[in-house]
C-alpha cells in the first residue's frame, strides 16, 4: 500500500523484520496516508473490500474488540464514500484559510499554537534517527501524518537490531504521538463536518490505544 511517505527511508538491510512489527507499520501506513490526504477511489475501495474482521467477545483485550470494531466501521464508512465527498470532507476538516475545524500537529495540541517548542524538540529527535522532511512538503513535521510514518520507518528500519527498533520506537511514540492523539481524535469527534474521519479517528484512536497498552506491558 502506497504510503504517502514524507521522510527519507533508511537503507543496509541487516535484521529482518518480524510479522507482528509488520502488522503494526502497515496500520501506520494507512494512518499515514489517510491523514495526509483525502483517499482516493482506490483506497476507498480496498478499504471497503477489507472490512471482515471477526468480532470477538472473547478477544484477548477490550482493546482488540474495540479494535475490530473500528475497522470494520471504517470499511463500512469506506463502502458508503467516494472520492469526490471524501475531498470534500477532507478539505473542510483541515483545510481552508486560517485555522481549520481539526489541526492535525503536535504543537497546536501541545503548547497551544503550531510551529512551538514540541516541534524543535521532534526536529531535534528526526535528525538524530537520520530523518527529515522530503523536498517539497509543505506541512511542518508534526503532522499526525508525518508522526505516523516515522514510526512505521521505525519498524521496518532492517539497520537496527530488533532491541534497538523496539527502543527507538517507544522513545519516539512516548514522546511525540501518546501525549497528543487523544485530544486530536477529540477534535475529530466534535467536528460537525466528520462523517468519514470520525470513522478514521475512531480507528486511530483504537489503533494507538493498543499500541499505548503494549508499551505500557513492555515497561
Amino acid at each position: 500500500m502506497t504510503t504517502g511517505t514524507q521522510l527519507r527511508p533508511m537503507a543496509f538491510v541487516r535484521d529482518p523484520v518480524g510479522d507482528e512489527d509488520m502488522a503494526r507499520a502497515n496500520h501506520y501506513a494507512l494512518v499515514s496516508r489517510l491523514f495526509h490526504a483525502a483517499p482516493d477511489a482506490a483506497l476507498l475501495d480496498t478499504l471497503a473490500a477489507s472490512g471482515d474482521w471477526p468480532v470477538d467477545d472473547d478477544a484477548p483485550s477490550a482493546e482488540a474488540m474495540l479494535m475490530a470494531r473500528a475497522w470494520n466501521a471504517l470499511c463500512a464508512a469506506s463502502s458508503a464514500m467516494d472520492a469526490a465527498a471524501a475531498q470534500q470532507e477532507f478539505d473542510a476538516l483541515f483545510g481552508g484559510v486560517g485555522r481549520p475545524q481539526v489541526v492535525p500537529f503536535a504543537s497546536f495540541h501541545l503548547a497551544g499554537f503550531v510551529n512551538e517548542k514540541p516541534l524543535a524538540r521532534l526536529r531535534d529527535d528526526l535528525a538524530a534517527l537520520g530523518l527529515q522532511r522530503a523536498a517539497g512538503e509543505s506541512d511542518p513535521e508534526d503532522h499526525i501524518a508525518a508522526l505516523a510514518d516515522v514510526m512505521r520507518l521505525l519498524l521496518t528500519d532492517t539497520t537496527r537490531n530488533e532491541a534497538d527498533r523496539s527502543a527507538a520506537q517507544d522513545r519516539f511514540f512516548a514522546t511525540h504521538i501518546e501525549p497528543w492523539y487523544g485530544a486530536l481524535i477529540d477534535a475529530l469527534d466534535a467536528a460537525p463536518e466528520a462523517n468519514f474521519y470520525r470513522c478514521a479517528g475512531r480507528y486511530l484512536r483504537c489503533f494507538l490505544d493498543i499500541e499505548a497498552a503494549a508499551r505500557q506491558i513492555e515497561a
